[in-house]
């Protein structure tokens, strides 16, 4: 069970240098249900969702690098680049903070993974998140797979 909220970002916290980070490259093989194939760094993966805006199902799967770039050729979309910052908030939790390269280049994510929907529900979020998007589609990676622009971002 995944259970997250997710903000956009205007501002990014200082030094970003100094927090842990990865480099991500996903791309979406089928969007109702999402089945997504990831890599992070030298890892890889699959992964299914189920429906969902703030809670839903995720279950992961390891690939290896020949099955990784195999099924990249059958991606559908764009497939999607960016580096994920990992920076600690108050409570054990940790803000990931996505920055997006090639097609969506300046648009800055961060998601926020809970334990529980009353732990993500009672949530107050740092100076630096910006509006909250749980509750839209319009951000989730999947949407973004497909080329659907956010209004307020300038590609």
């Amino acid at each position: 069970m995944e259970i997250e909220r997710k903000y956009l970002v205007q501002t990014l916290p200082d030094p970003l240098d100094s927090y842990p980070s990865h480099c991500i490259e996903q791309g979406y093989l089928c969007t109702a249900p999402v089945v997504r194939i990831r890599r992070q760094d030298e890892e890889y993966w699959l992964t299914y969702k189920s429906k969902g805006l703030m809670v839903r199902e995720e279950y992961n799967l390891p690939l290896t690098r020949e099955a990784y770039e195999h099924l990249k050729t059958k991606v559908d979309g764009i497939l999607i680049s960016k580096t994920r910052y990992l920076i600690p908030l108050d409570s054990g939790l940790t803000a990931e903070l996505d920055l997006f390269h090639d097609d969506y280049e300046g648009l800055l994510l961060a998601e926020v993974e809970f334990p529980t929907e009353e732990a993500a529900n009672a949530f107050c979020p740092p100076g630096w998140f910006g509006e909250d998007v749980t509750f839209s589609s319009t951000y989730h990676n999947s949407t973004l797979s497909q080329g659907i622009f956010p209004a307020d971002h300038s590609c």
